[in-house]
């Protein structure tokens, strides 16, 4: 019976994971996606750079931004290898089972993938480096 009870959640958590990963990519009222920042530059220039209004890329039902048309030609090869895991959402709230806003300066990128918090208080890998052997 333990065995499975373990398997259910262990399935639970994977669909939800797979949902949140195919869910809707965060975008403000106007369709923005990632409040118009360019979500190449935070894997090429480590930081959070606004995009412009003329470089734009329509994907996920979404208007991405980029600085550049470098970016914006990298991002519309594989979309997927640049856009912010969960749908743009909190993984710390993701992880508490709902859709929490982000903040853009709260980013990290992990194993490749860009990930967003809240707020910078919820960098939940960055604090799982810290606390995982204590």
């Amino acid at each position: 019976m333990k065995k499975f009870k373990f398997l259910v959640i262990l399935i639970t958590v994977i669909c939800v994971q797979a949902k949140a990963q195919s869910s809707e990519i965060f975008k403000t009222k106007e369709g923005i996606a990632i409040k118009g920042y360019d979500p190449v530059a935070f894997f090429t220039e480590n930081k959070a750079v606004k995009g412009a209004d003329s470089l734009q890329f329509e994907w996920k039902e979404a208007i991405w931004l980029f600085s550049s048309s470098t970016n914006r030609d990298a991002f519309r090869k594989t979309p997927e290898k640049y856009a912010p895991q969960y749908g743009g959402y909190c993984a710390y709230g993701v992880a508490g089972n709902h859709k929490s806003p982000t903040e853009t300066d709260t980013w990290t990128i992990k194993d490749g993938q860009l990930f967003f918090n809240y707020n910078s208080a919820v960098k939940a890998n960055t604090n799982w480096s810290q606390i995982r052997d204590k």
